[in-house]
């Protein structure tokens, strides 16, 4: 999932950074308004957090921009501004969360996966398929109850497949999702992601099938029991967390 964060507090914005990074997400962090709106207008994001008090261009015109554009993409807004109008104008503007500063990062992470799970997610917490088993929270998969160690892109280009299954995903689509400012990746390294990816879905029932000169298909089983569980028949065992690709 690549994130947006637009924050000028440097101290700040460095430590949401950090903490998202730690979870698998893709940061790219602006510090004025002006650029906030650069980014959202060339790069598919897949949520902004956005401070309000941004330099040049205020947070609250970057957000009306984002949405006179017609781009549906998330936003959750970080402000000092604590005044319920301030609220009420920032949620009628178009932003779907609102956090007022001092606030926990454990909160925002807990927001962001709220809106990233309603967006990609139609709301479901875990994915089942016969012997495969994706808790969508923990961002873990097991299969026939055992867990499955995934790398951060692993993860990624999973979840990438599992928004999109039964339709082709390309590898421009996949590089887009894993790559930010800081670092990209290429075609035949996605090659390489995949094919440890299916080598570790064995036995689940998943495939992923190549459609040359296209991209990639995750077909599940014709024998499917269903796509969603509730959260209670979660795999208890699935407790590996990604680790960052090596």
């Amino acid at each position: 999932m690549r994130i947006l964060l637009a924050e000028d507090d440097q101290m700040l914005s460095k430590g949401i950074h950090l903490a998202l990074s730690q979870n698998g997400y893709l940061v790219d962090q602006v510090k004025t308004g002006p650029d906030a709106d650069n980014a959202l207008t060339v790069t598919p994001y897949d949520l902004v957090i956005l401070d309000l008090g941004l330099p040049d261009l205020d947070g609250l015109e970057v957000l009306t921009r984002l949405r006179q554009r017609g781009q549906p993409t998330p936003v959750v807004i970080l402000t000092a501004r604590d005044g319920v109008k301030d609220r009420i104008t920032g949620l009628d503007l178009g932003a779907n969360d609102y956090m007022t500063k001092p606030f926990h990062l454990d909160e925002l992470e807990a927001r962001i996966r709220a809106l990233l799970r309603k967006g990609n997610w139609s709301n479901q917490t875990d994915i089942k398929y016969n012997g495969f088993a994706y808790d969508i929270v923990g961002r873990r998969l097991a299969v026939h109850g055992q867990p499955v160690d995934l790398s951060a892109r692993e993860v990624a280009v999973l979840e990438l497949l599992l928004q999109k299954v039964g339709k082709v995903v390309n590898k421009q689509q996949i590089t887009e999702h894993l790559s930010n400012w800081e670092s990209s990746i290429s075609f035949n390294a996605i090659e390489i992601i995949v094919h440890r990816l299916r080598k570790k879905l064995e036995g689940s029932g998943i495939n992923i099938r190549t459609i040359r000169g296209l991209g990639y298909i995750l077909e599940p089983p014709a024998t499917a029991t269903g796509t969603a569980t509730a959260p209670e028949t979660a795999p208890e065992t699935a407790t590996v967390t990604p680790q960052p690709e090596q």
